[in-house]
């Protein structure tokens, strides 16, 4: 059985072993087990809301497992749990990821309750067990699409252009910030953003003003497409990051157009497969991105339920 370790800060030597075992499970699942929000809460720590579990086991000198909860943005009573497992220790009959999700249920219980996001890459049998002994259940289904690069020619003519400009850091962030979270004051995950989220986005190698496209009229920002590169991934894929039109605006397919600008911006540099999340259930994004050409790569999932203070 496993030991975990509860901690509310990480030593650099615990963050790196950590990275360690990310980046094997990404390798062995071709996928990335924890989202960047994730991961930057996991190498900032320390705040209020954040807990880190790490598994053990005596005779292994690296950990076997990693769950984090962190608190919500808003303060409110809501937390984004994650974990992953050691690929070498997926035995059948293995413990550790339920012990993991169950002790981080127990911290989130200590810290006052709340409902709990649990997100998963795409889950097995195996998660919607571990998922429940935590008292959570299937929720929402976040869709992983892609379509090839660059655009046919008539699908740009077709859908028009929009004028655009890169973000330029200390200048932007206040405008971005307020069109950001009136846009997505539903999104557990992406409203609530104040400034040292985004300046902790900037601080990332990844970070390219020139891929942050703004759209302004009169001087006003009222769009955006925010794309990010995954140079690492074979194939490197272009990815459409955050877009948002302002819910304040009356503008028409002004999405539609920023998502072709972040397309093509991408398509100019070299890629050549394109890729954004949506939430399942948000059908007008999701016939907009089937009409754009994009499919269905695969599915993620987030268990979520209420627990309960102690």
């Amino acid at each position: 059985m496993a030991r975990i370790e509860i901690k509310r800060t990480l030593a650099p030597d615990e963050i790196a072993a950590v990275a360690q075992l990310v980046e094997e499970a990404t390798l062995a699942d071709d996928h990335a087990p924890m989202d960047e929000h994730a991961w930057l809460d996991l190498a900032q720590g320390g705040r209020a809301g954040f807990a880190a579990l790490i598994a053990w086991q005596d005779d292994h000198p690296h950990p076997v497992g990693y769950a984090q909860v962190t608190r919500g943005t808003d303060r409110s009573h809501s937390w984004a749990l994650e974990y992953v497992v050691d690929p070498h220790h997926r035995r059948p009959g293995n413990d550790i990821g339920t012990g993991l999700v169950s002790a981080a249920a127990g911290v989130i219980a200590e810290e006052g309750g709340g409902h709990v996001h649990l997100w998963v890459n795409q889950p097995r049998p195996e998660h919607d067990r571990i998922a429940a002994a935590a008292g959570l259940s299937p929720g929402r289904s976040l869709y992983q699409m892609r379509r090839p690069l660059p655009l046919e020619r008539e699908l740009v003519e077709v859908t028009g252009t929009v004028a655009t400009r890169p973000f330029e850091p200390g200048r932007d962030e206040a405008a971005w910030l307020e069109v950001n979270n009136r846009a997505f004051e539903w999104h557990p995950e992406q409203g609530g953003w104040d400034l040292g989220t985004i300046k902790a986005r900037e601080a990332e190698p990844w970070f390219d003003p020139g891929g942050f496209l703004l759209h302004e009229v009169d001087g006003r920002l009222v769009g955006f497409c925010w794309t990010k590169v995954h140079a690492d991934h074979r194939p490197p894929l272009g990815e459409i990051y955050v877009i948002a039109v302002d819910p304040a605006t009356s503008h028409k397919g002004l999405g539609r157009k920023l998502t072709v600008a972040g397309l093509e911006h991408l398509a100019g540099e070299g890629l050549e497969v394109g890729m954004l999340y949506v939430d399942a259930g948000n059908a007008p994004a999701v016939k907009l991105y089937i009409d754009l050409g994009f499919v269905v790569n695969h599915i993620d999932r987030a268990y979520t339920g209420d627990i309960a203070a102690t």
